[in-house]
């Protein structure tokens, strides 16, 4: 990790800018396969399953068989661990539940708002080099409390045709509808447009690869809606003089093991941590099994010794990071200045892999800077919220002949004539 000493304010920008990829490539790669599966459906998705993830598939959903196979095949300790995390998440996002309440806006004009859920949703969940069996459970549990009717989940299968087991019993925990062996574009793809197997849904959510990432913006731009925009994963440490070497490296390395352009930032106030930090990050980083993915990632990470804790703090919402742990002394103090974030940790013994699995927090957050104007997944993204308005003959005569003014004034004769046409009815 590149270390960089008080850097002036100017320089901030530059520094904390995520590394780029030209995607124009990318597109161009990503629009072949969408319009393939737009335009031939099942079949094209097989042939892109045979092609991306060697698997020769007859069928693209997972059957009931093989829901009960994949109870036998994971163990009861994980099962419990998922049963917990779900209750967790479950109460987390009930507890979001929206209240409308009738606001009478003036004399005779009630204005009100009723949630509605989105009648079908898919959820794309990574099965690659690591399986993201809790990511199923984030995004179908809240799903499920919204009151979708459908739950489409789409993971790609192994070479033999197999989803991984624990995907499979987060997903009959959390409540999924239909599960289809699908991954990467084709799986975007197939979701958003509808084929003879996979129904076309509403919005799409879940985490994937650059190639997903693109898939789904593009399926945003016209066919269907996307959680949220985001890039590879990140995280940023705050440090001080009172933080756990070894807590601090363990919380980067659990970002930098996500992928190789996933990136990490320890930004503190002590030239002693370091020192200390690098050196536990060295130690543990060569125990880990995914060592090589992390040290990659570290190759794109910064450590930034500032002044005090206003710099550290103005640094931190200029790079709205993905995830933020806080861990000085002050950390209660430095949280009510945030407010640029997808998720905060805070305190020594608040990891982000407590929020990444079972503390009930989401952990599909918006990533690249986007947490500026974005947040993550929660009860509202599988909901909307309907306007109602009833005015009576009070209310006519309170905005009556504002409305007709205005309407004249935009010169829009038929919206003035239908509120010119019920005042005089009241008045007759």
């Amino acid at each position: 990790m590149k270390v960089y000493r008080y850097p002036s304010e100017q320089e901030w920008a530059t520094l904390l800018q995520r590394p780029t990829k030209d995607a124009t490539a990318l597109n161009a790669t990503v629009a072949e396969v969408l319009r393939e599966v737009r335009e031939r459906g099942d079949s094209a998705v097989r042939e892109y399953e045979e092609k991306f993830d060697k698997a020769s598939l007859q069928a693209l959903a997972v059957t009931e068989e093989e829901m009960n196979e994949a109870e036998t095949l994971v163990s009861a300790e994980l099962k419990k661990a998922l049963e917990l995390a779900h209750r967790n998440i479950h109460t987390f996002h009930a507890s979001q539940k929206f209240q409308g309440k009738k606001c009478q806006v003036t004399d005779g004009v009630n204005c009100w708002q009723k949630s509605v859920p989105i009648e079908r949703v898919g959820l794309y969940i990574p099965g690659g080099t690591a399986p993201l069996f809790s990511t199923v459970l984030m995004l179908a549990t809240p799903a499920r409390i919204a009151g979708c009717k459908e739950i489409v989940l789409c993971t790609p299968p192994n070479r033999e045709g197999k989803v991984n087991p624990a995907i499979l019993v987060a997903a009959r925990i959390a409540g999924v509808s239909r599960i289809f062996k699908i991954g990467g574009v084709q799986a975007i793809g197939a979701m958003a447009y509808g084929t003879e197997s996979v129904p076309k849904v509403y919005k799409i959510f879940g985490p994937g690869n650059q190639y997903v990432m693109c898939a789904k913006q593009q399926v945003s731009l016209h066919d269907v809606a996307i959680d949220m925009p985001a890039g590879p994963s990140e995280v940023e440490v705050l440090a001080d003089d009172s933080s756990n070497p070894a807590f601090v490296a363990s919380d980067l390395l659990s970002q930098a093991e996500h992928g190789v352009d996933s990136q990490v930032l320890l930004v503190t106030t002590s030239e002693d941590i370091i020192s200390k930090v690098q050196a536990e990050v060295d130690l543990q980083l060569s125990a880990l099994p995914r060592k090589e993915i992390a040290a990659l990632a570290l190759e794109n990470s910064k450590i930034v010794l500032l002044r005090n804790d206003d710099e550290m703090m103005r640094l931190t919402n200029l790079y709205a990071p993905e995830h933020l742990i806080i861990e000085t002394k002050n950390y209660l103090e430095l949280s009510e200045q945030v407010v640029n974030a997808g998720s905060v940790f805070l305190g020594s013994l608040t990891p982000e892999s407590a929020g990444d699995y079972a503390s009930g927090t989401n952990h599909t957050l918006p990533t690249n800077g986007y947490a500026v104007a974005y947040n993550g997944v929660n009860l509202d993204s599988y909901c909307r919220k309907v306007t109602f308005q009833e005015l009576t003959p009070e209310g006519l005569n309170s905005i009556g002949e504002a409305v007709v003014l205005m309407a004249a004034g935009e010169q829009l004769d038929a919206h003035k004539n239908a509120m010119a046409l019920r005042l005089q009815s009241i008045k007759d």
